[in-house]
């Protein structure tokens, strides 16, 4: 009985909840018949009913279901008392697939069965022939469009469904694919009314009870009920509005000004004086930056009222007279008994526990990055490489020639100073063939054979010249000792300057100078007296030179020299004494500088050379011997190599050979005694027991030959086993990959072990220890290729000089297949190029052309400036070469092996027997029959000739 009174209380609470919120009815007690609204309430009704996946129940007249349903606006005429199970959706009449055409907007559709799955209408088990109609959410199938893209079905129409304006959409069944596939889907909101709610035809019965079969719809009007405000509840922000607000906490400052009755209204006059006649006449106001206004808010804690709410506040503020504030400029130390109290202190190891892993996190992102790094800084370069044209071409800053001393001949040399900025040196040589000085001998022994060394202070005149028995072809300044210059002649022959007593003249502008009276007669040119002429202070023999013109030289770094086997000791007077020198007869050749007998005799104390040439090298002149001689032998048979150009893998100023040296003397406890200081002249080759052995150098190096090979050998001779001569072992490897003589061979400045090469029209970059061939290699260029040159601060570019006067900028990390700007420089051929960093904000590129001018060109930023992490890049190309290159070679060997395989195959077929491979036992009884049987042959040989006897052998005995 309490349940079926409470169920009886609910029953009338819920009708007079529906009364209330029911639209206005008609006289008869109904709502209004044919209304649209009702009609649109009837539709979202069903709709409702079809969001839970089974059909909407059809419009009954008075069953239904009110239990579980929210509150809403909408309310309808009856409500059943009892719950009725779901039924799906069923349509009046014919329906939309009836024999014919398809009603506007409806579009037939195919489903696939993980579609049907999705959206729950499987053929057949969730939608039939009897219940054909179910409605899919439209943000159902939205999701479905951004989930599977072009691979939904329902893709082909996702303009139209997109522009649908309702939340649901209907799909029918097409069982017997009257339309062309199994679905159909309405499109438009009209087309799925007229399929849901058809038009009935005259007769078949109304909306009334009269109506024969006929179902009394749901008629539901919509009423707007305006939204009342209700009461606002305090969750305690006005108590933190309140808390941020300012507050006076103290009483204004009151200020009086009186001033005297009869002062109101007086004139005033104005007057000048002189600022010393007061002490205070003159007061100087100078403006000055208050750091107080150059804090930036980072981060500010600030109320915000939602409502209109103003508060009008003022403040007061006493300003003071501006003062200085003191500073404590030196740390206040603790005694050593409150350092210790410190340290025992609870609190300390408190403060280390709790310090210490952030302190530790601090340690390793140091290590990881640099946190100094100013990353906007760095951004802007990065951007700044991709620059306009203009900041991306070579731009013209000098250019040097001299009318009687470079005018009309070829450059052939070209050295920067290695201390003096602004100053270079030049070479020059006349341009004849070797049949053309013959005939012109005595001609060219009357022109001097130069080197001009000009300076920036001065572009017209030279400022030294040296002199040189023949034209040189290669010189280098000592790195170690500027002042020396060493050359390599025409003739072979190795020539030596000092310069010390000018060397001040280098450095000041020609106008502050001193004339000298050490000239060239017979020059027209007046300003040409000024010029001091330098004559060599030693030259070599000429029986022990080269025997053709030296093509390329070195100063051997000062932390190494080589002994009389080619042996690297360490150099205790960390200076450059040796020089190594190459020609086209055959022979790289080491020479020494020192005198092998100590300071000079006292014979030669009290002598003075007329000329003024410096005896810092007299006891080599004319006496000079090369201290070891690196032969090189082809491999096979047919003459010897020539060389051009060479480069050692030790360069100047590298010590790391030197410090495993003196790690390892540490470990074992044993150096040797200390060496001389002294410098060129005054110091001894010294023995072998006194010096150590640098085993960690590469006595390997490259050589580019005549005819455009490039050979891999050891300085170092070896007894030869045949002869039981101490020879220069043949190369390792040899490969005649040029076309022309090698005029560049260079190594990285960034990477010892790799060489740029350049001959003929091909330049090639070679990794040492990598045999096999180049791991990169140009393409056949239009002109002939004159010289070659790393650029000193970008690990991937260099530049390539051509024979028509331009130069090719190559930069490996933005293309390799042609290069990245080519300009043209000189109308004459380029022969030779030096790049020379004058600062880190201006790079200069010295460029000689066949005229004998020299021309200073400024490197742009994009070439100059690396990118970032360029290095890397680059040392990461050269390992992808190199794995390449390995690939290609095992290549090469499978397609021999193959090759070898398919003509043992043919053999076969043909009827030929394979060749046997045999073990290593087998060839040798094989060698040693065919050996026996040489011997038999040649005994009958000397039989027939009567030069050999034959022997008789004595019975066996019995």
């Amino acid at each position: 009985m309490a349940d079926n009174e409470e169920s009886e209380k609910e029953k009338q609470q819920e009708e007079k909840e529906m009364d209330t919120l029911s639209p206005p009815k008609t006289a008869e007690g109904g709502s209004k018949p044919g209304s649209a609204k009702s009609r649109q309430g009837s539709a979202k009704s069903r709709q409702g009913s079809a969001k839970s996946g089974s059909p909407p129940k059809t419009p009954a007249s008075g069953k239904g279901s009110a239990k579980g349903k929210p509150k809403s606006s909408v309310s309808k005429t009856k409500e059943p008392a009892e719950e009725k199970k779901e039924e799906p959706i069923h349509v009046e009449g014919p329906g939309p697939l009836a024999d014919g055409p398809l009603p506007e907007g409806c579009q037939p559709i195919f489903l696939a069965t993980k579609t049907q799955e999705l959206f729950e209408v499987t053929c057949g088990e969730q939608i039939t022939e009897d219940h054909p109609y179910k409605l899919v959410k439209k943000e159902d199938i939205l999701a479905d469009l951004r989930n599977r893209a072009a691979v939904c079905d329902f893709s082909v129409f996702k303009p139209q469904i997109l522009d649908y304006p309702g939340e649901e959409i209907l799909l029918i069944y097409d069982a017997d694919f009257k339309h062309g596939q199994n679905f159909v889907i309405a499109l438009t909101e009209e087309c799925k009314n007229s399929i849901l709610h058809p038009p009935k035809a005259e007769g078949e019965g109304g909306t009334g009870e009269g109506g024969e079969g006929g179902e009394e719809e749901e008629e539901v009007e919509y009423k707007y009920i305006p939204p009342v405000p209700k009461d606002w509840v305090s969750q305690g922000s006005e108590k933190e509005i309140e808390e941020e607000n300012v507050f006076e906490t103290r009483p204004r400052i009151k200020i009086s000004i009186k001033r005297v009755r009869r002062e109101f209204g007086t004139p005033v006059e104005f007057s000048d004086r002189n600022v010393a006649d007061a002490k205070d006449g003159y007061l100087e106001c100078t403006p000055y930056e208050d750091k107080t206004f150059e804090l930036k808010a980072m981060e500010i804690d600030k109320s915000v009222q939602a409502i209109p709410h103003y508060d009008n506040t003022g403040t007061q503020t006493d300003w003071k007279h501006p003062r200085n504030s003191t500073t404590q400029y030196m740390a206040r130390e603790f005694d050593d008994k409150e350092k210790k109290e410190a340290e025992n202190a609870e609190r300390m190891g408190e403060f280390l526990e709790s310090v210490a892993p952030r302190f530790d996190l601090a340690l390793q992102q140091n290590e990881i990055m640099n946190v100094f790094y100013d990353d906007w800084m760095g951004l802007a370069d990065e951007d700044g490489s991709f620059g306009s044209k203009a900041d991306n071409h070579l731009k013209e800053y000098q250019s040097f020639t001299d009318l009687q001393f470079s005018k009309d001949k070829t450059i052939t040399c070209i050295e920067w100073h290695p201390t003096i900025k602004g100053v270079v040196a030049v070479s020059v040589s006349e341009k004849m063939s070797f049949d053309q000085r013959i005939d012109q001998a005595a001609k060219v022994i009357m022109n001097p054979s130069l080197i001009l060394i000009w300076s920036f202070l001065d572009p017209i005149h030279p400022q030294l010249l040296l002199e040189a028995p023949e034209d040189i072809q290669c010189f280098k300044f000592c790195p170690t000792d500027p002042n020396i210059v060493a050359g390599g002649c025409l003739n072979g022959q190795l020539v030596l300057w000092d310069i010390s007593a000018h060397a001040e003249r280098l450095r000041t502008p020609r106008s502050n100078r001193k004339k000298t009276s050490n000239t060239l007669p017979g020059f027209e040119d007046e300003s040409a007296l000024d010029i001091p002429i330098v004559r060599y202070c030693a030259v070599s023999s000429i029986d022990h030179s080269h025997k053709a013109a030296i093509t390329d030289l070195l100063w051997i770094p000062d932390h190494m020299e080589l002994n009389r086997m080619g042996i690297p000791q360490e150099n205790k007077q960390q200076q450059c004494v040796q020089i190594m020198t190459c020609a086209t007869d055959h022979c790289v050749l080491v020479w020494d500088t020192r005198s092998p007998k100590g300071p000079s005799g006292g014979d030669d104390k009290g002598i003075k050379n007329p000329m003024g040439v410096p005896n810092t090298f007299k006891y080599l002149d004319l006496t000079w011997k090369p201290h070891l001689k690196v032969t090189l032998m082809k491999s096979e048979p047919g003459g010897d190599h020539s060389p051009i150009k060479f480069s050692i893998q030790e360069k100047q100023g590298d010590r790391s050979v030197l410090a495993k040296l003196e790690s390892q003397s540490k470990e074992d406890k044993s150096g040797g005694g200390g060496g001389g200081g002294g410098g060129f002249g005054f110091g001894k080759p010294g023995s072998g027991k006194e010096k150590r052995t640098l085993q960690d150098v590469k006595t390997h190096f490259y050589v580019g030959g005549e005819e455009g090979e490039i050979i891999y050998v050891d300085w170092m001779p070896q007894k030869d086993q045949d002869s039981g001569k101490i020879l220069t072992p043949k190369p390792d490897f040899y490969n005649a990959l040029h076309d022309g003589p090698v005029n560049t061979l260079q190594r990285s400045a960034f990477f010892k072990d790799i060489v740029l090469c350049v001959g003929g029209w091909t330049w090639s970059i070679w990794k040492e220890g990598v045999n096999s061939g180049p791991i990169l290699s140009s393409s056949a260029s239009t002109k002939h290729l004159t010289a070659a040159h790393w650029s000193p601060s970008r690990a991937g570019v260099f530049y390539v000089t051509r024979e028509d006067g331009s130069i090719e900028v190559w930069d490996l990390l933005d293309k390799t297949h042609e290069p990245s700007l080519v300009q043209s420089i000189s109308s004459a051929p380029i022969t030779s190029i030096y790049p020379y960093q004058i600062s880190s904000k201006q790079h200069l590129l010295a460029v000689g052309d066949n005229l004998g001018t020299l021309h200073i060109l400024e490197i742009p930023w994009s070439l100059r400036v690396a990118t970032p992490n360029e290095t890397v890049g680059v040392s990461n190309y050269f390992d992808r070469e190199v794995k390449r290159r390995a690939f290609v070679v095992d290549r090469w060997n499978f397609r021999e092996q193959e090759k070898r395989e398919i003509e043992a195959e043919h053999k076969r077929k043909a009827g030929i027997a394979p060749n046997v491979e045999l073990t290593e036992e087998e060839v040798h009884y094989r060698m040693k029959q065919q050996y026996a049987a040489f011997l038999e042959e040649e005994s009958a040989f000397l039989r027939e000739l009567g030069l050999k006897e034959d022997i008789d052998e004595p019975l066996p005995e019995v």
